[in-house]
Protein backbone atom coordinates (compact mmCIF):
# COMPACT_ATOMS: atom_id res chain seq x y z
CA UNK A 1 0.00 0.00 0.00
CA UNK A 2 2.94 2.39 0.91
CA UNK A 3 4.58 1.05 -2.14
CA UNK A 4 1.37 1.82 -4.35
CA UNK A 5 1.16 5.61 -2.65
CA UNK A 6 4.66 6.07 -3.21
CA UNK A 7 4.73 5.82 -6.88
CA UNK A 8 1.07 7.51 -7.44
CA UNK A 9 2.74 10.59 -5.79
CA UNK A 10 5.70 9.90 -8.47
CA UNK A 11 3.23 9.47 -11.29
CA UNK A 12 1.50 13.02 -9.76
CA UNK A 13 4.51 14.93 -9.85
CA UNK A 14 5.74 14.04 -13.25
CA UNK A 15 2.44 14.61 -14.41
CA UNK A 16 2.68 18.03 -13.06
CA UNK A 17 5.90 19.02 -14.51
CA UNK A 18 5.08 17.33 -17.62
CA UNK A 19 1.52 18.61 -18.25
CA UNK A 20 2.48 22.00 -17.06
CA UNK A 21 4.35 23.08 -20.45
CA UNK A 22 2.11 21.37 -22.48
CA UNK A 23 -0.72 23.18 -21.78
CA UNK A 24 0.09 25.84 -23.07
CA UNK A 25 0.30 23.56 -26.64
CA UNK A 26 -3.29 22.79 -25.79
CA UNK A 27 -4.31 25.63 -24.87
CA UNK A 28 -2.95 27.26 -28.30
CA UNK A 29 -4.49 24.16 -30.24
CA UNK A 30 -7.77 24.83 -29.14
CA UNK A 31 -7.94 28.46 -29.72
CA UNK A 32 -6.21 28.23 -32.86
CA UNK A 33 -8.97 25.50 -33.70
CA UNK A 34 -11.79 28.06 -32.46
CA UNK A 35 -10.07 30.71 -34.80
CA UNK A 36 -9.70 28.92 -37.80
CA UNK A 37 -13.67 27.48 -37.79
CA UNK A 38 -14.49 31.12 -36.89
CA UNK A 39 -16.04 32.98 -40.07
CA UNK A 40 -13.84 35.98 -41.55
CA UNK A 41 -15.54 38.31 -44.05
CA UNK A 42 -12.09 38.40 -46.68
CA UNK A 43 -13.43 42.10 -47.81
CA UNK A 44 -16.22 40.47 -50.52
CA UNK A 45 -18.80 40.59 -47.89
CA UNK A 46 -18.82 36.41 -48.02
CA UNK A 47 -18.27 34.91 -45.04
CA UNK A 48 -16.14 31.44 -45.07
CA UNK A 49 -14.01 29.85 -42.23
CA UNK A 50 -10.33 29.50 -42.50
CA UNK A 51 -10.31 25.89 -44.13
CA UNK A 52 -13.05 27.57 -46.84
CA UNK A 53 -10.65 29.89 -47.89
CA UNK A 54 -7.84 28.00 -47.56
CA UNK A 55 -9.59 25.12 -49.70
CA UNK A 56 -10.80 27.40 -52.18
CA UNK A 57 -7.24 28.98 -52.59
CA UNK A 58 -5.88 25.04 -53.10
CA UNK A 59 -8.27 24.93 -55.47
CA UNK A 60 -7.43 28.08 -57.06
CA UNK A 61 -3.87 26.98 -57.04
CA UNK A 62 -4.42 23.83 -58.29
CA UNK A 63 -7.18 24.31 -61.05
CA UNK A 64 -8.65 20.83 -61.47
CA UNK A 65 -7.91 18.93 -57.86
CA UNK A 66 -10.43 16.71 -56.80
CA UNK A 67 -11.88 16.10 -53.56
CA UNK A 68 -9.56 12.65 -53.06
CA UNK A 69 -6.75 15.58 -53.40
CA UNK A 70 -8.39 17.93 -50.85
CA UNK A 71 -8.79 15.25 -48.45
CA UNK A 72 -4.92 14.15 -48.79
CA UNK A 73 -3.65 17.32 -48.31
CA UNK A 74 -5.89 18.38 -45.59
CA UNK A 75 -6.01 15.35 -43.78
CA UNK A 76 -9.93 15.83 -42.99
CA UNK A 77 -12.75 13.28 -43.94
CA UNK A 78 -14.40 12.62 -46.88
CA UNK A 79 -17.12 14.19 -45.35
CA UNK A 80 -15.80 17.14 -43.97
CA UNK A 81 -14.00 18.04 -47.04
CA UNK A 82 -17.59 17.44 -49.21
CA UNK A 83 -18.81 19.58 -46.38
CA UNK A 84 -16.20 22.46 -47.13
CA UNK A 85 -16.42 21.82 -50.97
CA UNK A 86 -20.46 21.77 -50.98
CA UNK A 87 -20.49 25.25 -49.03
CA UNK A 88 -18.14 26.57 -51.61
CA UNK A 89 -20.31 25.60 -54.54
CA UNK A 90 -23.42 26.91 -52.77
CA UNK A 91 -21.47 30.53 -52.82
CA UNK A 92 -20.63 30.42 -56.10
CA UNK A 93 -17.21 30.12 -55.62
CA UNK A 94 -16.72 26.76 -57.11
CA UNK A 95 -17.80 24.44 -59.63
CA UNK A 96 -17.49 20.94 -60.28
CA UNK A 97 -17.13 19.26 -63.59
CA UNK A 98 -16.29 15.92 -65.77
CA UNK A 99 -13.68 15.66 -68.19
CA UNK A 100 -14.18 13.80 -71.20
CA UNK A 101 -14.08 9.81 -71.02
CA UNK A 102 -14.20 10.42 -67.30
CA UNK A 103 -17.78 10.83 -65.88
CA UNK A 104 -17.13 9.50 -62.16
CA UNK A 105 -14.57 11.99 -61.05
CA UNK A 106 -15.40 15.77 -60.58
CA UNK A 107 -12.80 17.85 -61.22
CA UNK A 108 -12.62 21.40 -58.86
CA UNK A 109 -12.38 24.90 -60.70
CA UNK A 110 -12.84 28.69 -59.14
CA UNK A 111 -15.19 30.16 -60.65
CA UNK A 112 -14.42 34.05 -61.26
CA UNK A 113 -16.05 35.44 -57.86
CA UNK A 114 -14.06 32.30 -56.14
CA UNK A 115 -11.06 33.69 -57.84
CA UNK A 116 -11.83 37.16 -57.17
CA UNK A 117 -12.32 36.08 -53.39
CA UNK A 118 -9.05 33.55 -53.56
CA UNK A 119 -7.21 37.02 -54.05
CA UNK A 120 -8.49 38.71 -51.85
CA UNK A 121 -8.03 36.00 -48.94
CA UNK A 122 -4.64 36.04 -50.03
CA UNK A 123 -3.89 39.81 -49.59
CA UNK A 124 -6.20 39.40 -46.18
CA UNK A 125 -3.41 36.59 -44.91
CA UNK A 126 -0.38 38.35 -46.07
CA UNK A 127 -0.91 41.45 -44.55
CA UNK A 128 -2.44 39.03 -41.14
CA UNK A 129 0.78 37.18 -41.35
CA UNK A 130 2.98 40.40 -41.68
CA UNK A 131 1.32 41.69 -38.92
CA UNK A 132 1.96 38.85 -36.83
CA UNK A 133 5.31 38.57 -38.03
CA UNK A 134 5.78 42.03 -36.79
CA UNK A 135 4.37 41.54 -33.42
CA UNK A 136 6.64 38.74 -32.69
CA UNK A 137 9.83 40.56 -33.49
CA UNK A 138 9.38 42.39 -30.95
CA UNK A 139 9.19 39.95 -28.54
CA UNK A 140 11.26 36.88 -30.00
CA UNK A 141 14.30 36.69 -31.96
CA UNK A 142 14.48 35.50 -35.94
CA UNK A 143 16.59 32.43 -34.54
CA UNK A 144 13.25 31.78 -32.13
CA UNK A 145 11.13 32.42 -34.89
CA UNK A 146 12.78 30.01 -36.78
CA UNK A 147 13.09 27.94 -34.27
CA UNK A 148 9.36 27.74 -33.50
CA UNK A 149 8.28 26.56 -37.02
CA UNK A 150 11.14 24.23 -36.68
CA UNK A 151 9.71 22.37 -33.83
CA UNK A 152 5.92 22.93 -35.10
CA UNK A 153 7.58 21.02 -38.18
CA UNK A 154 8.54 18.48 -36.08
CA UNK A 155 5.90 18.21 -33.56
CA UNK A 156 3.47 18.05 -36.64
CA UNK A 157 5.77 14.23 -38.01
CA UNK A 158 5.52 13.19 -34.49
CA UNK A 159 1.60 13.71 -34.46
CA UNK A 160 1.58 11.83 -38.22
CA UNK A 161 3.72 9.48 -36.70
CA UNK A 162 1.01 8.72 -34.28
CA UNK A 163 -2.04 8.82 -36.44
CA UNK A 164 -0.49 5.96 -38.48
CA UNK A 165 0.09 3.85 -35.80
CA UNK A 166 -3.16 4.44 -34.30
CA UNK A 167 -4.75 5.10 -37.37
CA UNK A 168 -7.47 1.93 -36.25
CA UNK A 169 -8.06 3.28 -33.23
CA UNK A 170 -9.33 6.56 -33.87
CA UNK A 171 -12.88 7.54 -34.67
CA UNK A 172 -13.93 9.44 -38.13
CA UNK A 173 -14.73 12.25 -35.59
CA UNK A 174 -11.34 12.21 -34.45
CA UNK A 175 -10.04 13.21 -38.48
CA UNK A 176 -12.64 16.44 -38.40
Amino acid sequence: MENDNKQNGMIDESFRALNERHNRIYQFVLMYNNYIFSTHDYGMGIPLTMIEAHTLTYIEDNPGCTATDLIYYWNRTKGSISQIVSHLEKSGLVEKRKKEGNKKTLYLYVTKLGAQLSKAHKLYDTIDIAKTMEHLKKECTAEEIESFYKVLDIYNQVIRKDFEINAGHRSEKDAK
